[in-house]
């Protein structure tokens, strides 16, 4: 998409699913409390010192993935949460999702992409367990890589809305970042033309 190559555009889309991401993992903490959860490869001993804004940074510094792989991104997670309703997103996965996410989009997505090596020293952790994170996910989403273009259109048009919703461009032209708070996140069925909106329990 046109708007994805501008580059004041993805940093700010950067920001705003970090932010997004950071609300989800902070509600399920809470809700983790109450509430059985499943522990999965995804899951590690403590919460990661790095945020969760400066992790997906990091991936959108040296992935050198094409835009459109976050959006890609992003709906692969709505589907992981989705088909696996017992491993929410929390402080204790969120980053190792991120990471496994961009990598099966670009792969998915892009014509040239780094191998798993390279993406597990971009997330900090070892090949191995790079590799056990991308068949878990795979198998997680049940191998629904495909992302129909009304579908794509239908996210992303979603996360423009928002971060407009929070700088109108009276107020900031360019300055797009989440400040409204959200309830979880987004899900969107992907069959009905309408994409008519549902609340995603995560």
């Amino acid at each position: 998409m046109a708007e994805l190559e501008n580059p004041n555009v993805m940093p700010n889309l950067i920001t705003f699913l970090s932010s997004l991401l950071q609300k989800v993992a902070e509600s399920n903490d809470v809700n983790c409390r109450s509430q059985a959860q499943k522990i999965s490869v995804f899951h590690g001993l403590s919460r990661p010192t790095i945020s969760i804004q400066n992790y997906l940074d990091r991936i959108y510094k040296y992935a050198n993935c094409s835009p459109s792989c976050f959006i890609v991104a992003y709906v692969y997670l709505d589907r992981f949460s989705q088909r696996q309703p017992s491993l929410p997103i929390n402080s204790f996965n969120v980053h190792r999702l991120l990471i496994t996410s961009v990598m099966v989009a670009a792969k998915f997505m892009d014509d040239m992409c780094y191998n798993n090596s390279y993406y597990a020293k971009v997330g900090g952790i070892k090949t191995v367990e790079m590799n056990f994170l991308e068949v878990d996910f795979l198998f997680g989403l049940g191998f629904e890589l495909h992302v129909t273009p009304n579908t794509f259109h239908a996210y992303y048009s979603y996360l423009q809305r928002e971060m407009l919703l929070q700088h109108p461009p009276s107020v900031a032209e360019s300055t797009l970042s989440l400040g409204r708070s959200l309830k979880l996140q987004l899900c969107f069925n992907e069959e009905d033309s309408s994409h008519q909106k549902q609340e995603l329990a995560v």
